[in-house]
């Protein structure tokens, strides 16, 4: 990158900054004529120079210009005004010069706020574009935090500074200097007061504000270690959790926060004190021309528009010199930012741009063998990791290297799907180096896999396919506005030096799957998360989801469908007791008492409550008597939680069977409890009364065993459940949607809406029984199994796939690269950490997957369970950072040692 930012500057904005300029130059000419026009109107229709007598009239808008060797030039003959008029005349050209002033500060500082804008654009895209050609290993050394802020906050600045690096220095300068020129034009004295007042704040105030920079340059460096810090706290709060070291990184930024405080406290002491310095010689002049010019006016060497005149002028003097001053601490400030910057983003063996050049068509297959020829490669600390290594990979070989973690494997996996550059040696596909090719050719021909591999923040669908997204395949037509608006988008694009990339186009590229169209993409993605074992968990990743009925009512009637045909199976099958199903007239003992009560599902966690506080509440429960039930319920539950749990620690695992009060609440039960003994729910407050009432709706027969619920009370229940619904308001109707066997219940997700009751704990394999039962009909059912699939495909994964299990991540990072039609396949420890039998059946369905519809890639598979090596041709073994043992499986099992230690 261009070292000099001013540099930088001029070579991508040189034709903008010379138009700018020249408008800054025209400003000047209505910016000296608003200072000449308050003299005029003070000496002329004011005072009445010129208008002695009634009648008088002087020229207005007469305009003469005077050429050297010609003369004076008559350009307007000129208006004669009494005075009167010519007092409103001048007044109204005076309004109409602060109009124009306005205007061309108005299209000055758009002009520049548009260039600063689209420059830091160009800034920030270069540098992620840096980013991208980084070479691997360099993100090894680095914190994605530091850059990170780098990119978001510390070329901020950048973009303000570079509308202003050119034209504010000519746009104040000439502002200054014109009111200068017409202050010396009035009284060379008043003029050189002001001069020399005007070099001493430009000679002082900017030495004394170096000691600025040098403390923002400090705040800046310990601000990005801040945020690097963060994020690194953020990215192993797992490990800080484990090793209880959670205070040592309170210390640790409180001592950063600390530094970060002295800094800035030391900015601003020396900030303020330049700030006073400049603006006492600010106001010393004033009081200079009050003095000096008073005299001058004084003694009839001045009159007083002209004294008017010099001092109107001078208040706009300060102004522009305080920002030219400014503008100066504001170049050195970004200049030591920006390269700060670039040396930050200058990388060794930082790959072409030409490497990764836009390639819309699909690149040819690699026919020729991957091969490596005395491979080297050595670690960040100079440590040799693999050493002479020459292997040969054949087009359709299947191989298995097998070795320790510390064999050098895994560097030769990483070294073929081009994570590692060599320090020593070739990696070539045929007479080609790969590192030289571009990745429209390796990144497509190549798939590379492993634990570490990376998901993005979205849904599973999007990091499942992201390995497609190469190039824009498809673009989209835009019409009306949005086609305006387009074409404007890429306009600025280019003006911005940013890819005019289409993000709203279609980046999958099919021929880069086994599907022949789009329409075949779906069977494409359940193909392969059958073969890593991914399918029942994107299953259940959808049945805990909720839908909207209105937008995808399709797949509501698909589930009440599936809600009679699993009642029917689970009476086919005589299990019919597995669930307690939702019925109008009977109580499901397996199910709260709330639910039992309301008899349908809360639309918020605060319904409950909002309903419990109304009087039409308050008036059944009162007329019906089980108001008066209901508090009784509460304060045995009460009384039996405190005795039970009173004297417990707060993280007793117990706690973990308490879903009806937090540990925190049982304090402020027991002492409710002490001041409610022996009174009846129409003797007590509101809050304590709805706080028991609302405690009894949780409670469950089966699970909690109070023996609080006999068959009169759950009678008495159902019966006030009809009574509450007859009745109930509109206004309340929103808080509950009762449960209908035939309808779809938008509240709940789809595991709720197709169970419709609750699971008899009863049987402890209910739940298992169950997910058996209704996967076998969602398959069986047309259209349902892929409706769900395709819901459990749009779930979002979070941040670095956070939201998945550890299981989840390997299996999805594993299908991302088995779902691309490549040539070779790169395998590098990928199922790492599974269970080894279903390592095998991945293993062995991938192979399958890979070789079906006459397929040919070759794999190469670095394995962590040695021996299923025996489903690849061939085997390589590593041992002591190179090739120990090459051949095939049966000739590495008889003859060899290194599958023998490995599997000891």
């Amino acid at each position: 990158m261009e070292p000099n930012l001013a540099r930088y500057i001029w070579n991508h904005t040189s034709r903008q900054q010379l138009w700018i300029l020249v408008i800054v130059a025209l400003s000047m000419i209505p910016y000296y004529l608003a200072f000449d026009l308050p003299k005029q109107i003070v000496n002329g229709p004011i005072q009445g120079d010129g208008f002695t007598k009634a009648g008088d009239t002087q020229l207005f808008m007469h305009l003469t210009l005077n050429i050297p060797f010609w003369g004076n030039v008559e350009l307007f003959p000129g208006l004669p005004l009494e005075r009167l008029p010519s007092l409103m005349a001048l007044s109204l050209t005076f309004l109409m010069l602060v109009i124009i002033n306005g205007l061309f500060k108005f299209y000055i500082n758009t002009y520049k706020g548009r260039l600063g804008e689209r420059l830091l654009r160009r800034i920030r895209f270069e540098l992620i574009d840096r980013i991208l050609r980084f070479p691997p290993n360099y993100f090894k050394r680095i914190k994605a935090g530091e850059i990170a802020s780098m990119v978001k906050d510390e070329v901020e600045p950048l973009g303000g500074f570079t509308a202003d690096a050119f034209v504010q220095p000519a746009l104040l300068g000439g502002q200054a200097l014109t009111a200068l020129i017409f202050i010396f034009m009035q009284h060379f004295w008043l003029g050189f007061v002001a001069f020399a007042m005007a070099i001493v704040q430009v000679g002082i105030i900017p030495r004394m504000r170096r000691r600025l920079i040098e403390l923002g340059r400090e705040r800046q460096i310990s601000a990005r270690q801040l945020a690097g810090r963060v994020t690194e706290i953020v990215d192993g709060i797992g490990t800080v959790h484990a090793f209880d070291t959670s205070n040592f990184e309170r210390a640790d930024i409180a001592s950063r926060l600390g530094y970060i405080f002295r800094i800035r406290y030391d900015i601003y002491q020396w900030k303020f004190m330049v700030k006073f310095l400049n603006n006492f010689l600010a106001q010393v002049t004033p009081f200079l021309f009050y003095v000096i010019g008073g005299y001058l006016t004084i003694v009839g060497k001045l009159d007083v528009g002209q004294l008017v005149a010099v001092i109107n002028a001078y208040k706009e003097l300060p102004g522009p010199l305080k920002e030219l001053i400014d503008w100066d601490l504001a170049r050195q400030d970004v200049q030591v930012k920006y390269e700060q910057v670039v040396e930050q983003f200058e990388a060794d063996q930082l790959l072409s741009a030409e490497i990764q050049a836009l390639e819309p068509s699909s690149a040819g297959a690699m026919n020729h063998p991957l091969s490596t020829n005395n491979l080297m490669v050595e670690d960040d600390n100079g440590a040799r990791i693999l050493e002479h290594v020459s292997v040969k990979i054949s087009p359709g070989e299947t191989v298995a290297i097998i070795g320790t973690a510390a064999s050098g494997a895994d560097a030769l996996a990483e070294a073929l799907g081009r994570i590692t550059r060599p320090t020593g040696g070739k990696v070539s596909a045929g007479e080609d180096d790969i590192f030289m090719l571009p990745e429209a050719i390796t990144g497509r021909r190549i798939s590379y896999a492993a634990p570490d591999a990376y998901l993005f923040f979205g849904s599973l669908k999007d990091n499942l396919l992201y390995g497609l997204k190469h190039a824009p395949t498809a673009t989209v037509s835009y019409k009306g506005a949005a086609a305006d608006k387009r074409r404007w988008d890429i306009l600025e694009a280019k003006r911005s030096g940013n890819a005019d990339f289409d993000l709203n186009s279609n980046w999958i590229d099919i021929s880069a799957t086994r599907a022949q169209n789009m329409d075949g993409l779906f069977e494409a993605m359940r193909e392969v998360l059958e073969v890593v074992d991914l399918s029942e968990d994107v299953l259940q990743l959808a049945l805990h989801s909720t839908i909207d009925v209105n937008s995808d009512p399709t797949l509501a009637a698909h589930i009440v469908q599936l809600r009679r045909r699993l009642r029917e199976e689970l009476d086919r099958r005589n299990l019919n007791s597995l669930v307690i199903p939702f019925e109008e007239d009977r109580y499901n003992t397996e199910a709260m008492v709330g639910e039992n009560l309301f008899f349908g599902m809360m639309s918020s966690d605060s319904a409950i409550q909002a309903i419990a506080k109304t009087a039409y509440f308050r008036n059944m429960m009162d007329e019906s008597g089980l108001g008066e039930a209901l508090f009784r319920m509460g304060m045995a539950i009460a009384e039996n939680t405190v005795e039970l749990f009173k004297d417990l620690p707060l993280d007793h695992p117990f706690f973990e069977r308490l879903t009806y009060m937090t540990p925190e609440e049982i304090p402020a039960y027991q002492q409710r409890l002490q001041r409610l003994t022996g009174h009846s729910m129409r003797t007590v407050g509101e809050e304590d009364r709805i706080a028991l009432i609302r405690l009894s709706f949780f409670y469950v027969e089966p699970r909690h065993r109070f023996g609080l619920l006999d068959e009169a009370l759950m009678n008495k229940i159902i019966e006030v459940r009809h009574q509450f619904h007859d009745n109930l308001p509109n206004a309340l109707r929103g808080y509950i949607e009762r449960y209908d066997p035939n309808a779809y219940l938008s509240s709940g997700n789809l595991i709720e809406n197709i169970i419709f009751g609750k699971i008899n704990h009863r049987f402890s394999d209910a739940a298992k029984q169950l997910r058996e039962i209704g996967s076998s009909l969602m398959r069986a059912q047309p259209g349902l199994y892929q409706a769900l699939l395709a819901l459990g495909l749009e779930y979002n994964i979070g941040a670095a796939g956070r939201r998945l299990s550890h299981s989840q991540r390997l299996k999805l990072s594993f299908a991302r690269a088995l779902i691309r039609k490549s040539d070779y396949y790169i395998f590098n420890r990928p199922l790492s950490g599974l269970d080894h039998h279903l390592q095998e059946r991945i293993v062995d369905a991938s192979l399958a997957f890979l070789a079906k519809d006459g397929d040919t890639p070759a794999v190469v598979w670095v394995l962590s369970n040695t021996p299923l090596a025996k489903h690849f041709e061939r085997v390589i073994a590593f041992n002591d950072r190179t090739v120990a043992e090459d051949g095939s499986y049966e000739t590495i099992v008889e003859n060899g040692s290194v599958y023998k230690q490995l599997i000891a």
